[in-house]
């Protein structure tokens, strides 16, 4: 069998993993202990992430008319790459995160959604919160308000209800009286009772 032949899945299995990536990384894992590359695989994998060790050369041929063909500069020495389909940030968090006590393990770059970053861009990524941390930002903005209004009608039935917060005599006092100096209302004329007197007629 040619040798390219023997290639060409390793090329489609890349190219398989990576089409619709939301996210790929890159990194170089030289130095890990077989302890801190076992509990990074599966911080990787428990997030849905696909992490998988690969020659460059097999990687620039399947990244070859792709979005990810920029990460072919930064493919150089062992590289490994962590893809993800669904959470575009969270390979750039788990391995931002894992790196700083895993010494050894290093960020070279990534494409996330169809734009290329280089260690540091990567870096800033992973200060991204994930999509349920967000989400649960959002609700609590929701939830605050109701909240809110609960606390407040849960003091005012503590207190003994609306009345105890305003009695009706006190709303009573607070009510404006009518001003004594007011003008009063001018009587309508009296009717004449008497009607009036019939001239006399003149004699004839």
């Amino acid at each position: 069998m040619a040798k390219v032949d023997l290639k060409q899945p390793v090329v489609q299995d890349i190219a398989d993993n990576v089409k619709d990536a939301e996210s790929v990384i890159l990194v170089d894992y030289r130095g890990l202990t077989v302890a801190e590359d076992t509990e990074l695989r599966k911080q990787l994998r428990d997030e849905g992430i696909v992490y998988k060790v690969y020659k460059n050369s097999m990687m620039k041929r399947a990244f070859e008319g792709t979005e990810f063909s920029g990460l072919d500069e930064y493919l150089e020495g062992p590289s490994a790459i962590a893809i993800s389909k669904d959470d575009a940030t969270a390979p750039a968090r788990i391995l931002s995160k894992f790196s700083k006590t895993a010494k050894a393990l290093e960020l070279k770059a990534g494409v996330v959604e169809g734009n290329v970053y280089d260690a540091a861009g990567v870096e800033k990524l992973a200060k991204i919160p994930s999509r349920e941390e967000l989400l649960g930002q959002l609700l609590g903005s929701l939830q605050a308000p109701v909240a809110n209004l609960a606390r407040v009608l849960n003091q005012i039935a503590e207190a003994g209800g609306p009345e105890a917060c305003c009695p009706p005599e006190e709303e009573a006092k607070e009510a404006p009286e009518e001003s004594a100096d007011a003008p009063e209302a001018e009587a309508a004329p009296e009717e004449t009772a008497e009607a009036p007197e019939e001239e006399p007629k003149a004699e004839e």
